[in-house]
């Protein structure tokens, strides 16, 4: 069955995207580093690694044996329903987006969930490990998350891995420190998330952390007066993370682990 290869499928398109942008960002950059790649990318890629084995063991038939689950059971909306095979595809691949923009919207707007998400939020250089940098709680919960959208939906599974595949390459693709063309730019964030769409998400900047919450899809933030085109200072003059955490030890595994059990209060940069 195709669900015996998503595990393969999701590895190799990860390392792929991953290698291919951190190429991409080594030859041109958008920004100057903060801090060098060894002071941050050991932490980042441990807990990617972390993450990984911890959803594995906890969660392993993840969100593709939901859908396989719902298929059998004929749990959800599109298994009550007749739609073309592709229909249901297509409006699956389109409402989980939408499902991970609400859900990124909640991290924000949630103090204890925030505490989690602001991991991701501490690094103080944006770039592709970013992408991959979330706390194993916050990794855990999401997955729950999907799992329950997958089976109210009743995505099929082939739509459940096209969107799982999709999520993890654009997420890498739109956290890289790396220079498009402004004429490229502008019509590729008319139908996707861009790395300069994204980054004004990780300003230090209060009001720009909370907007452009989209990962893949660039209409929710526009749909939901979220969107914000550029940051104030210029992405050149812009200042990434947040004002706390922002000593290189809090680049190390450890920390990251404990930043959510940790001082200072957990609304800053929580919506107004």
């Amino acid at each position: 069955m195709v669900g015996n290869h998503e595990p393969a499928v999701r590895l190799g398109s990860y390392l792929g995207v991953t290698a291919a942008v951190a190429a991409w960002e080594s030859l041109m950059p958008r920004r100057v580093r903060v801090l060098p790649r060894l002071r941050r990318w050991p932490g980042n890629l441990a807990i990617a690694a972390l993450n990984t084995l911890a959803a594995r063991l906890v969660l392993p038939a993840g969100a593709v044996g939901a859908a396989g689950l719902a298929a059998a059971r004929g749990w959800g909306l599109l298994n009550l329903v007749s739609l073309p095979f592709w229909a249901a595809a297509i409006l699956s691949v389109v409402l989980l987006d939408l499902m991970i923009y609400g859900q990124h919207v909640l991290f924000h707007a949630a103090p204890p969930l925030w505490r989690l998400h602001r991991v991701h939020h501490t690094d103080v250089d944006v770039d592709v490990t970013t992408g991959a940098r979330f706390h194993t709680l916050e990794i855990l919960l999401s997955a729950l998350l999907k799992i329950a959208a997958v089976i109210a939906l009743g995505a099929p599974v082939v739509a459940v891995i096209i969107f799982e595949v999709l999520l993890n390459a654009v997420t890498m693709f739109n956290h890289g420190n790396i220079r498009i063309p402004d004429a490229v730019e502008r019509v590729l964030r008319s139908v996707m998330v861009t790395p300069d769409m994204h980054r004004v998400h990780h300003s230090v900047e209060p009001q720009e952390t909370n907007s452009n919450y989209g990962f893949n899809l660039p209409w929710w933030d526009r749909l939901f007066g979220t969107y914000r085109a550029q940051p104030f200072a210029g992405h050149d003059k812009m200042s990434t993370g947040l004002t706390v955490f922002r000593a290189p030890k809090e680049q190390s595994l450890p920390r990251l682990l404990t930043q959510p059990f940790r001082q200072p209060d957990a609304r800053a940069h929580l919506p107004q």
